[in-house]
């Protein structure tokens, strides 16, 4: 099974709530020790970006040291910093409950461009209909990525409890660790769709931002950015906004088109906000723009004999 295909959502087996773990602490040292999640794609932080794909979950961790991000999130610290993955992923299971948290955990990296929420659903939705304890996304080479995954908290925190027991610690020991100990399943990447590029290199970034500007995603990104840059959550319908922009250029004049937006979005403002607000300022100009165009007077010899 790939992502997009099959699944019925992210009911069953208690898998709907789900609570996220964001690792962010590594040293980037292919980056030469950049603030790798800081790096912006499509003009947004990298840890913005998947924080925004786990919106839904109940609690949202952060494994790294504090940072001004887009949403509101718990920080957590390996101890001591710097303890790799394995020894971070169970800093930040703890601090989100630990074995008494949401039944489902979903793990991601901070550095990944194009994990989305249908993304972060799908691997929910794969869990709550089968009987394995992750599932984890597959690249393209068919290699399993532990750190696009979501987990069933019961053995995730058995595992590692195991773990530490026989080791007396998790510093320095590697994902695979948890993974053997642990029944997987997989959603493979769809062509197009690659959910686990991860950007360690600087060549990484470079094709990711190209993918944005190039995928047919622009628009929708940039209007994410926007969003997030002006601190507005909220969901409105594009094409209306923009076939008003188009009506008042062509029925009233060029600059007509953004003026015309700006108005409806401090209409909607004065209004309390929302999507409703949105579409009924929407409405208003829509039916104002096709009113002045109705009243544009014919070409000099139009309708004559």
């Amino acid at each position: 099974m790939s992502f997009g295909s099959g699944g019925s959502g992210v009911a069953g087996r208690g898998a709907g709530v789900f609570d996220a773990v964001v690792l962010a602490g590594g040293g980037a040292r292919r980056l030469g020790g950049v603030d790798k999640p800081g790096l912006r794609v499509g003009g947004r932080a990298l840890i913005d970006r998947v924080l925004a794909a786990c919106s839904q979950a109940r609690t949202t961790v952060v494994v790294a040291a504090p940072r001004e991000v887009a949403r509101e999130v718990v920080w957590a610290r390996e101890e001591p910093a710097g303890g790799g993955p394995l020894a971070a992923l169970a800093a930040g299971v703890r601090a989100a409950g630990g074995a008494e948290g949401a039944p489902a955990v979903v793990v991601v990296s901070a550095d990944l461009p194009f994990l989305d929420e249908a993304a972060v659903r799908g691997l929910l939705a794969r869990l709550a209909e089968g009987g394995a304890d992750a599932v984890l996304a597959r690249d393209a080479e068919g290699r399993d990525q532990p750190l696009v995954g979501a987990y069933r908290r019961a053995p995730l925190v058995r595992a590692l409890a195991e773990i530490r027991a026989e080791e007396g610690e998790l510093t320095g020991l590697p994902l695979r660790r948890l993974t053997s100990r642990l029944t997987l399943d997989h959603l493979a990447e769809e062509r197009g769709a690659p959910v686990s590029f991860d950007c360690d290199t600087w060549g990484d970034l470079a094709a990711a931002r190209t993918r944005i500007r190039e995928h047919g995603h622009v628009l929708n990104e940039w209007i994410l950015a926007a969003k997030e840059e002006l601190g507005i959550d909220l969901d409105v319908d594009i094409r209306v906004l923009l076939d008003l922009a188009r009506d008042a250029a062509h029925g009233v004049e060029r600059p007509a088109a953004p003026l015309t937006t700006f108005l409806v979005g401090y209409a909607a403002g004065r209004a309390g906000g929302g999507p409703e607000a949105v579409a009924e300022a929407a409405r208003k100009a829509a039916a104002l723009a096709e009113r002045w165009a109705s009243e544009v007077p014919p070409e000099p010899g139009a309708g004559t004999g």
